[in-house]
């Protein structure tokens, strides 16, 4: 998906510079395309916060480990913007929250991890959900465990608040 997004940027900033300046000033056309990246008038079709997936299931039941409290699953990459940006919202709901919710990170950072992340899954009853969402860095995907059901899935967005109203619900019902 990104690449498609950077290859379709990379042509429009060609297309508007004209392809003469590209073949005499390379420089000038990469110039072009950075600030065409940096605008914040060019929207980013990976930037969005919501998901509908929320009211959709995991796939399957959730492990006997995960039962009795909502679950966060948070599917992270170490070269993730989005997951940076997210991270310190996390890091606060997981203080918050200790003893009250399941945190879970998948980690799809390289190939290694990827497969520990795909194990992990599996012996959580998240095999559907990581095969679905293995692709959806920087997502927290909040879990009612009883149901298996999406409560809320967020893509990077550090909206704290967001959160907190989901599982402040999610533990009342409990």
């Amino acid at each position: 998906m990104k690449i498609n997004y950077l290859a379709t940027l990379a042509a429009i900033a060609i297309l508007s510079t004209g392809a003469a300046t590209v073949a005499t000033h390379p420089q000038t056309a990469l110039k072009v395309l950075s600030a065409a990246l940096e605008s914040k008038a060019m929207a980013n079709p990976c930037a969005s916060k919501t998901n509908p997936c929320a009211g959709k299931t995991v796939g399957g039941p959730l492990s006997k480990s995960l039962q009795g409290k909502p679950v966060v699953i948070d599917v992270y990459a170490s070269w993730c913007p989005a997951c940076k940006n997210i991270a310190p919202t996390l890091s606060q709901l997981k203080q918050q929250y200790a003893g009250k919710v399941h945190f879970v990170v998948l980690d799809v950072s390289d190939k290694a991890s990827t497969a520990k992340s795909e194990a992990k899954a599996k012996e959580l009853g998240l095999s559907k959900f990581f095969e679905a969402n293995k692709t959806q860095t920087g997502s927290l995907t909040i879990v009612d465990p009883k149901t298996g059901k999406i409560l809320a899935q967020e893509r990077n967005n550090p909206d704290k608040k967001v959160y907190s109203k989901v599982l402040d619900q999610a533990i009342a019902k409990k």
